[in-house]
């Protein structure tokens, strides 16, 4: 099943989880509904201490049951351990769909960083998800989601580019390349370990690096295409598989978006700036842990470019809001006023650490976004917060409603995100993909990791930073 599909059968995902609720008797006002211990795919000491702690200090008992669900759901229910060639391997479902998106991925393991320390079979999970991206990598720069058989063909093998056996999809999206970067940056830093980081993955470094220049489209269109034969218009690419027109001005073109929607103008902002930050930190990892000089100088004079490129051509003049970044731009002087609740968006700049949160054009674009100046932001009867065209209007992501508790700075707003998120959750004890502003109960996605694991890591910090916010 596909996640447009998968969207059209919500009610019947509302109706129960993949694993259905147990009542515990001393507590029948929130159940036991992580599956048991002996069908989790993962456990983590590490994990499960920090759970009991959080739980321990919570004061509101519904977030800090939440918590207890959504936090180790990555390793419950998505990922398989391995080795492959004596090396860790670790292959990573989204959830619903058995298929490893680079992205997802990545992001459903992050928050899990900050315990390696105390947890050698929890470090070398992650490194099993990088050893893993770097072979997907390898494979097709320009796909966003791998199989776990090298040799499996899916229901996308029509599409008509440049598909290879192994291949779930061929959507090409900036983020898809940046988000293992950020993992494996993340990853060194946290543990010092460079195994991972080896002659092939150095390879994959070149190749992200290459795939970039040739979607700077200087010197014509590049290799890349994709159409799909299909009723919905953003599953598939304009002008003949090449996307709208865009002057060649250093943006590197995306022709979808991280919620797998094709652009409506090819240079998206939040994952220009996302390439820029992935850049510089490839650029750290190569030269201080290859040696290769070279390559480094290449990731920072392209990280250079584009932040040139998106300050002369991503700031516009909003009609109310003043001076904004823009969701995306063909450097013709068109641009789209906007933000998606997938990751990275716009209010993601900070969290990704591609601007400062004292930047007026951010804290403007800020206020803009989470308003009704905003085309998708959704005000309702349950809760309010970020949209998008990939579930259609009226449908709130929860995705959107953590990066704003995420990036925001006052006690005021991290409560009203982590209420709304209590409020929510229609009594299953997770986060799901959208829900209707005036109906919690109509969501999409009962089992979706990312949106579990980081609302995990939202609580995470809120507990390091502000505890008493979750009393």
């Amino acid at each position: 099943m596909n996640r447009k599909q998968f969207l059209t059968t919500s009610a019947l995902a509302a109706a129960g989880s993949m694993f259905a609720p147990r009542l515990h008797a001393a507590d029948a006002a929130f159940p036991v509904v992580r599956p048991p211990a002996g069908k989790r795919r993962f456990t983590s000491q590490a994990v499960e201490r920090v759970i009991a702690e959080v739980q321990a200090k919570t004061g509101n008992r519904e977030l800090a049951w939440l918590f207890g669900n959504c936090f180790p759901n990555t390793l419950d229910t998505t990922v398989e351990v391995g080795t492959i060639d004596g090396k860790p391997d670790t292959y990573v479902i989204t959830g619903d769909i058995d298929a490893m998106w680079l992205r997802d991925s990545s992001a459903q393991v992050y928050p899990y960083l900050s315990l390696l320390g105390g947890d050698k079979p929890l470090q070398q999970l992650v490194a099993g998800v990088i050893n893993r991206q770097t072979r997907c990598i390898l494979k097709d720069p320009y796909a966003n989601a791998f199989y776990k058989d090298d040799h499996k063909t899916g229901e996308w093998k029509t599409d008509v580019t440049d598909m290879k056996p192994g291949v779930h999809e061929r959507k090409w999206e900036i983020d898809s390349l940046c988000y293992p970067i950020r993992l494996a940056h993340g990853y060194w830093k946290a543990t010092g370990d460079t195994a991972p980081f080896d002659e092939p993955w150095l390879r994959s470094i070149g190749l992200i690096v290459k795939t970039f220049r040739e979607q700077q489209r200087k010197d014509g269109k590049g290799p890349y295409k994709f159409m799909r034969r299909t009723e919905i218009a953003t599953d598939t690419v304009p002008g003949r598989g090449y996307g709208n027109p865009a002057k060649p001005v250093g943006l590197i073109h995306s022709m979808f978006r991280p919620s797998d929607d094709a652009t409506i103008f090819p240079f998206l902002v939040p994952s220009n700036f996302f390439a820029v930050v992935s850049l510089r930190q490839a650029a750290e990892m190569v030269e201080a842990i290859s040696k290769q000089k070279d390559l480094a100088a290449e990731c920072r004079a392209m990280a250079t470019e584009v932040q040139t490129a998106l300050t002369e051509h991503a700031i516009v003049n909003h009609p109310l809001a003043g001076r904004v970044y823009a969701f995306e731009v063909d450097a013709f002087g068109n641009y789209y006023c906007t933000d998606d609740g997938n990751i990275p968006n716009l209010l993601s700049l900070t969290y990704l650490g591609a601007v400062k949160n004292d930047d007026p054009v951010y804290q403007a674009t800020r206020r803009m976004l989470l308003s009704p100046q905003n085309p998708y932001y959704c005000v309702g009867k349950a809760a309010s917060g970020l949209g998008g065209p990939h579930v259609g209007m009226d449908m709130i992501w929860p995705l959107g409603v953590i990066i704003q508790g995420l990036t925001a700075t006052t006690d005021d707003e991290i409560k009203s995100c982590l209420e709304i998120l209590r409020r929510t959750h229609a009594g299953t004890g997770y986060i799901h993909e959208a829900f209707h502003k005036d109906d919690p109960k109509n969501f999409t996605r009962s089992w979706f990791a990312w949106a579990n694991t980081i609302f995990g890591e939202f609580v995470l910090k809120t507990y390091h930073e502000r505890p008493a916010l979750l009393g």
